[in-house]
Protein backbone atom coordinates (compact mmCIF):
# COMPACT_ATOMS: atom_id res chain seq x y z
CA UNK A 1 0.00 0.00 0.00
CA UNK A 2 3.34 2.24 0.15
CA UNK A 3 2.26 3.32 -3.42
CA UNK A 4 -0.56 5.10 -2.83
CA UNK A 5 0.27 6.69 0.52
CA UNK A 6 -0.61 10.44 0.58
CA UNK A 7 -1.82 10.11 -2.99
CA UNK A 8 -5.37 10.55 -4.43
CA UNK A 9 -6.36 7.59 -6.56
CA UNK A 10 -8.85 8.89 -9.40
CA UNK A 11 -10.17 7.45 -12.11
CA UNK A 12 -7.97 8.01 -14.11
CA UNK A 13 -4.63 6.96 -11.57
CA UNK A 14 -2.93 8.44 -8.65
CA UNK A 15 -2.74 12.28 -8.11
CA UNK A 16 -0.87 14.46 -5.67
CA UNK A 17 -3.43 15.75 -3.07
CA UNK A 18 -2.07 19.72 -3.92
CA UNK A 19 -3.25 18.58 -7.92
CA UNK A 20 -6.69 18.51 -6.53
CA UNK A 21 -7.81 22.01 -6.42
CA UNK A 22 -11.30 23.07 -5.39
CA UNK A 23 -13.12 19.60 -4.73
CA UNK A 24 -16.92 18.45 -3.92
CA UNK A 25 -17.01 15.50 -2.14
CA UNK A 26 -20.30 14.15 -2.02
CA UNK A 27 -21.51 13.91 -6.10
CA UNK A 28 -23.76 11.47 -8.37
CA UNK A 29 -22.86 12.22 -11.75
CA UNK A 30 -24.79 8.97 -13.00
CA UNK A 31 -26.71 6.45 -11.43
CA UNK A 32 -30.21 5.34 -10.89
CA UNK A 33 -32.89 5.23 -7.87
CA UNK A 34 -35.20 2.62 -8.96
CA UNK A 35 -34.78 1.45 -4.95
CA UNK A 36 -36.67 4.89 -3.61
CA UNK A 37 -39.79 4.31 -6.01
CA UNK A 38 -42.90 5.06 -4.21
CA UNK A 39 -45.96 3.76 -6.15
CA UNK A 40 -48.44 6.64 -6.80
CA UNK A 41 -52.19 6.32 -6.28
CA UNK A 42 -53.74 4.59 -8.85
CA UNK A 43 -55.32 7.18 -10.15
CA UNK A 44 -51.76 8.29 -11.27
CA UNK A 45 -50.26 5.11 -12.21
CA UNK A 46 -50.18 5.90 -16.07
CA UNK A 47 -48.27 9.61 -15.24
CA UNK A 48 -45.79 7.36 -13.43
CA UNK A 49 -44.87 6.16 -16.99
CA UNK A 50 -45.01 8.06 -19.24
CA UNK A 51 -41.93 10.11 -20.17
CA UNK A 52 -41.18 13.47 -18.80
CA UNK A 53 -42.52 16.47 -20.56
CA UNK A 54 -44.11 19.96 -20.31
CA UNK A 55 -47.30 18.82 -19.60
CA UNK A 56 -46.48 16.31 -16.56
CA UNK A 57 -43.18 18.27 -14.97
CA UNK A 58 -45.39 19.82 -12.35
CA UNK A 59 -46.59 16.52 -11.32
CA UNK A 60 -43.24 15.10 -11.35
CA UNK A 61 -42.05 17.56 -9.50
CA UNK A 62 -44.69 16.90 -6.80
CA UNK A 63 -43.89 13.68 -7.03
CA UNK A 64 -40.19 13.13 -8.17
CA UNK A 65 -39.99 8.91 -6.71
CA UNK A 66 -43.04 7.98 -8.07
CA UNK A 67 -42.00 8.66 -11.82
CA UNK A 68 -39.91 5.96 -13.14
CA UNK A 69 -38.18 8.01 -15.71
CA UNK A 70 -37.29 10.31 -13.33
CA UNK A 71 -35.07 7.75 -11.25
CA UNK A 72 -32.87 7.17 -13.89
CA UNK A 73 -30.03 9.76 -13.74
CA UNK A 74 -27.89 8.02 -16.02
CA UNK A 75 -28.95 9.24 -19.55
CA UNK A 76 -28.00 12.25 -19.82
CA UNK A 77 -24.38 12.19 -20.01
CA UNK A 78 -23.41 15.23 -22.70
CA UNK A 79 -25.65 17.37 -20.03
CA UNK A 80 -23.11 16.06 -17.35
CA UNK A 81 -20.32 16.85 -19.32
CA UNK A 82 -21.57 20.36 -19.93
CA UNK A 83 -22.09 21.00 -16.06
CA UNK A 84 -18.74 19.54 -15.25
CA UNK A 85 -17.14 22.29 -17.97
CA UNK A 86 -18.70 24.72 -16.26
CA UNK A 87 -17.68 23.79 -12.75
CA UNK A 88 -13.88 23.83 -14.34
CA UNK A 89 -14.28 27.17 -15.74
CA UNK A 90 -15.80 28.38 -12.32
CA UNK A 91 -12.31 27.20 -10.34
CA UNK A 92 -13.78 23.50 -10.05
CA UNK A 93 -10.99 21.08 -9.86
CA UNK A 94 -11.96 17.71 -8.33
CA UNK A 95 -15.33 15.86 -7.54
CA UNK A 96 -15.69 12.83 -5.32
CA UNK A 97 -18.15 10.50 -7.01
CA UNK A 98 -20.31 8.41 -4.31
CA UNK A 99 -22.46 6.18 -6.40
CA UNK A 100 -21.59 2.40 -5.06
CA UNK A 101 -23.30 -0.95 -6.10
CA UNK A 102 -26.86 -0.98 -5.77
CA UNK A 103 -27.51 2.41 -7.96
CA UNK A 104 -25.20 1.38 -11.28
CA UNK A 105 -22.39 2.51 -10.28
CA UNK A 106 -20.85 3.36 -14.01
CA UNK A 107 -16.69 3.89 -13.43
CA UNK A 108 -16.25 3.66 -17.44
CA UNK A 109 -18.30 6.83 -17.52
CA UNK A 110 -16.42 8.44 -14.69
CA UNK A 111 -13.29 7.88 -16.61
CA UNK A 112 -14.35 9.29 -19.95
CA UNK A 113 -16.09 12.58 -18.29
CA UNK A 114 -12.57 12.61 -16.57
CA UNK A 115 -10.71 12.85 -19.49
CA UNK A 116 -13.28 14.58 -21.21
CA UNK A 117 -13.75 17.92 -18.79
CA UNK A 118 -10.38 17.76 -17.14
CA UNK A 119 -12.01 17.55 -13.75
CA UNK A 120 -10.61 15.10 -11.52
CA UNK A 121 -13.12 12.09 -10.42
CA UNK A 122 -13.33 9.76 -7.59
CA UNK A 123 -14.84 6.83 -7.73
CA UNK A 124 -16.43 5.59 -4.11
CA UNK A 125 -16.42 1.35 -3.47
CA UNK A 126 -18.93 -0.47 -1.96
CA UNK A 127 -22.49 -0.71 -1.67
CA UNK A 128 -25.67 1.00 -1.13
CA UNK A 129 -28.24 0.41 1.34
CA UNK A 130 -30.27 -2.75 1.98
CA UNK A 131 -32.58 -2.32 -0.88
CA UNK A 132 -30.22 -2.39 -3.53
CA UNK A 133 -28.23 -5.96 -2.21
CA UNK A 134 -28.24 -8.19 -4.42
CA UNK A 135 -29.00 -11.87 -3.25
CA UNK A 136 -25.20 -12.48 -4.25
CA UNK A 137 -24.52 -9.25 -2.24
CA UNK A 138 -26.78 -11.06 1.32
CA UNK A 139 -25.03 -14.41 0.82
CA UNK A 140 -21.18 -12.94 1.57
CA UNK A 141 -19.46 -12.95 4.44
CA UNK A 142 -17.85 -10.37 5.75
CA UNK A 143 -14.62 -11.83 4.42
CA UNK A 144 -16.17 -11.77 1.61
CA UNK A 145 -17.21 -8.47 1.38
CA UNK A 146 -13.88 -7.11 2.94
CA UNK A 147 -12.14 -8.53 -0.37
CA UNK A 148 -14.63 -6.90 -3.00
CA UNK A 149 -13.67 -3.61 -1.53
CA UNK A 150 -10.36 -4.01 -1.36
CA UNK A 151 -10.33 -5.14 -4.92
CA UNK A 152 -12.32 -2.24 -6.09
CA UNK A 153 -9.84 0.08 -4.56
CA UNK A 154 -6.66 -1.89 -5.35
CA UNK A 155 -7.00 -3.81 -8.72
CA UNK A 156 -10.39 -2.32 -10.41
CA UNK A 157 -14.39 -1.62 -10.05
CA UNK A 158 -17.15 -3.71 -12.05
CA UNK A 159 -14.65 -5.63 -14.02
CA UNK A 160 -12.47 -3.13 -15.09
CA UNK A 161 -9.64 -1.93 -14.19
CA UNK A 162 -10.80 1.76 -13.41
CA UNK A 163 -10.14 2.10 -9.54
CA UNK A 164 -11.85 3.65 -6.43
CA UNK A 165 -10.08 6.08 -4.54
CA UNK A 166 -12.36 5.64 -1.71
CA UNK A 167 -14.84 3.44 0.15
CA UNK A 168 -18.33 5.03 -0.20
CA UNK A 169 -21.10 6.07 0.19
CA UNK A 170 -22.18 3.32 1.80
CA UNK A 171 -25.59 3.35 2.47
CA UNK A 172 -27.40 2.44 5.99
CA UNK A 173 -31.14 2.27 6.74
CA UNK A 174 -32.84 2.73 10.21
CA UNK A 175 -32.92 0.35 11.73
CA UNK A 176 -30.25 -0.92 10.35
CA UNK A 177 -30.27 -4.48 8.75
CA UNK A 178 -28.26 -7.30 9.14
CA UNK A 179 -27.00 -6.94 5.30
CA UNK A 180 -25.56 -3.77 6.04
CA UNK A 181 -24.05 -4.25 9.14
CA UNK A 182 -21.99 -7.05 7.83
CA UNK A 183 -20.84 -4.40 5.15
CA UNK A 184 -20.21 -1.90 7.99
CA UNK A 185 -17.74 -4.42 9.14
CA UNK A 186 -16.51 -5.17 5.93
CA UNK A 187 -16.02 -1.17 5.28
CA UNK A 188 -14.12 -1.19 8.89
CA UNK A 189 -11.64 -4.16 7.83
CA UNK A 190 -10.94 -2.39 4.33
CA UNK A 191 -10.42 0.84 5.57
CA UNK A 192 -7.62 -0.60 8.19
CA UNK A 193 -6.19 -2.14 5.46
CA UNK A 194 -6.20 0.07 3.17
CA UNK A 195 -6.03 3.53 4.77
CA UNK A 196 -8.21 5.53 2.59
CA UNK A 197 -11.38 7.51 3.65
CA UNK A 198 -14.73 6.32 4.31
CA UNK A 199 -18.12 7.68 3.48
CA UNK A 200 -21.16 6.94 5.22
CA UNK A 201 -25.07 7.52 4.42
CA UNK A 202 -26.73 7.16 7.92
CA UNK A 203 -30.51 5.74 8.15
CA UNK A 204 -33.38 8.48 8.53
CA UNK A 205 -32.79 8.62 12.73
CA UNK A 206 -31.16 11.42 14.96
CA UNK A 207 -29.52 8.27 16.93
CA UNK A 208 -28.44 6.61 13.11
CA UNK A 209 -24.88 8.37 13.05
CA UNK A 210 -23.68 7.25 16.62
CA UNK A 211 -25.06 3.92 16.55
CA UNK A 212 -22.76 3.31 13.43
CA UNK A 213 -19.91 4.74 14.44
CA UNK A 214 -19.98 2.69 17.79
CA UNK A 215 -20.18 -0.56 15.64
CA UNK A 216 -17.21 0.76 13.16
CA UNK A 217 -15.06 1.33 16.24
CA UNK A 218 -16.07 -2.13 17.48
CA UNK A 219 -14.60 -3.42 14.44
CA UNK A 220 -11.75 -1.26 14.48
CA UNK A 221 -11.82 1.85 12.42
CA UNK A 222 -9.75 4.65 12.40
CA UNK A 223 -12.07 7.31 12.54
CA UNK A 224 -9.77 10.47 13.14
CA UNK A 225 -9.37 12.51 9.65
CA UNK A 226 -10.46 10.11 7.00
CA UNK A 227 -13.86 10.21 6.97
CA UNK A 228 -17.33 11.93 6.43
CA UNK A 229 -20.92 12.10 6.74
CA UNK A 230 -23.77 12.28 5.16
CA UNK A 231 -26.49 14.19 7.31
CA UNK A 232 -28.55 15.62 4.38
CA UNK A 233 -31.42 13.34 4.75
CA UNK A 234 -31.57 14.01 8.88
CA UNK A 235 -32.70 17.03 10.58
CA UNK A 236 -28.90 18.16 11.51
CA UNK A 237 -28.48 20.58 14.13
CA UNK A 238 -25.03 22.34 15.38
CA UNK A 239 -25.51 19.85 18.86
CA UNK A 240 -25.72 17.02 16.49
CA UNK A 241 -22.74 17.42 14.66
CA UNK A 242 -20.71 18.69 17.48
CA UNK A 243 -21.78 15.09 19.17
CA UNK A 244 -20.80 13.27 15.74
CA UNK A 245 -17.23 14.97 15.99
CA UNK A 246 -16.76 14.67 19.59
CA UNK A 247 -17.27 10.69 18.86
CA UNK A 248 -14.38 10.84 16.54
CA UNK A 249 -12.06 12.51 18.86
CA UNK A 250 -12.58 11.20 22.06
CA UNK A 251 -13.43 7.32 21.29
Amino acid sequence: MSSLSGKVQTVLGLLEPSKLGRTLTHEHLTMTFDCCYYPPPPPHEAISKEPIMMKNLFWIRKNPYSHKENLQLNQETEAIKEELLYFKASGGGAMVENTTTGICRDVQTLKWLAEETGVHIVAGAGFYVDATHSSETRAMSVEQLTDVLINEILHGADGTSIKCGVIGEIGCSWPLTESERKVLHATAHAQAQLGCPVIIHPGKNPSAPFQIIRILQEVGLCLIRRNYWSLLNLAVTWNMISLVMNSFITN
